[in-house]
């Protein structure tokens, strides 16, 4: 008895793809700025900064299925490690950027130590009293923070290859989500993305398995705060201005809405995340105290209707569309 050969997919379902929508994207991203005002240019910039940060953090949450929320200190500590070697220390953006960011990582594993003996909702509370913790010393330590004022980096803004601050900054952030994001999908389909989705379905099988979930969930958490120092340097260059209230709790509840709504474990759901909340951020920038109640309401319809965020619904819905190692829950 022979089989029936399986009919090849129309090439339209390739170009509606995952592949080709980072392509499309990619390609828009270092064509069209050229083109745009700075208002655009910023809002675009701060989009890729909270890719970033959303990639990360789905590194614990999606991933490895560990309940953080830590990096929006981390965040904090890679723009503050920038931003005072720029100001008190004289260093150069290429300098300080990467000891900014090493900083970060650095305190991301001194976290993970103790974080790694809590589950669940422990970790969780464990985490924010961290990130709170981290906000009070912003504020407090003053002889080093300037407090509440916060700092304004120094002046004229540092510009890259000629091309100014804002396209030159824009640049320079699309080439690390690019190296970072290709990272991750290299790290996702690695044994120690395949060791975090074990931890993430059943601690105890993963043991069984012989993963050591010591080492994984320490690299999973400084993953995460590395992503979340780069991008912190990147936003105090930004901004050029550095306060404690950007590292807030709505900075906490922002991220985490993000790998949500964007579909956790997956890492094209993140970038899909990131920039459905900057838009609506910045299409509410005028309206601050709405801003959180929009996104409580967008979180609570994607729990509801889209468990697996925006992602999961472009694999159920979007034929061709396809990614390893995502939380299958909105499947058929």
């Amino acid at each position: 008895m022979t089989s029936k050969p399986v009919s090849p997919r129309p090439r339209w379902h390739v170009l509606a793809g995952r592949r080709a929508f980072l392509l499309i994207g990619l390609v828009l991203l270092i064509c069209v700025p050229p083109f745009l005002n700075a208002y655009l240019i910023y809002a675009i910039n701060l989009a890729l900064i909270y890719v970033l940060l959303a990639v990360g953090l789905n590194y614990v949450i999606g991933f490895s299925g560990q309940l953080v929320f830590a990096n929006g200190a981390l965040m904090g500590i890679g723009a503050y490690g920038t931003g005072l070697l720029m100001v008190d220390a004289g260093w150069p953006i290429w300098s300080a950027l990467p000891a900014g960011t090493l900083l970060s990582t650095v305190v991301g594993l001194i976290v993970a130590l103790p974080a790694l003996r809590l589950q669940g909702l422990y970790l969780a509370l464990g985490t924010v009293s961290f990130a709170q913790f981290a906000l009070w010393v912003f504020i407090h330590w003053e002889r080093v923070t300037y407090g509440n004022a916060g700092f304004v980096l120094p002046s004229p803004p540092p510009a890259f290859w000629g091309l100014g601050k804002d396209l030159g900054l824009h640049y320079l952030t699309l080439l690390m989500v690019v190296l970072l994001v290709t990272a991750a999908y290299r790290i996702a389909r690695s044994r120690i993305g395949r060791a975090f989705i074990a931890i993430r379905e059943s601690e105890i099988a993963a043991q069984a398995l012989a993963i050591d979930l010591t080492i994984y969930k320490t690299i999973a958490y400084g993953l995460s705060a590395f992503y979340a120092g780069l991008a912190g340097g990147l936003f105090t260059l930004l901004l050029g201005v550095v306060v404690p209230e950007s590292f807030n709790l709505f900075q906490i509840i922002m991220q985490f809405a993000m790998v949500i709504i964007g579909g956790s474990g997956s890492i094209v759901g993140s970038i899909l995340g990131a920039v459905t909340l900057v838009g609506l951020q910045e299409a509410l920038r005028g309206f601050q105290e709405v801003q959180e109640i929009a996104f409580g309401a967008l979180l609570l319809l994607t729990l509801l209707f889209f468990p697996s965020g925006i992602a999961g619904a472009l694999k159920r819905w979007v034929p061709g569309w396809h990614e390893d190692h995502h939380d299958n829950r909105d499947a058929p």
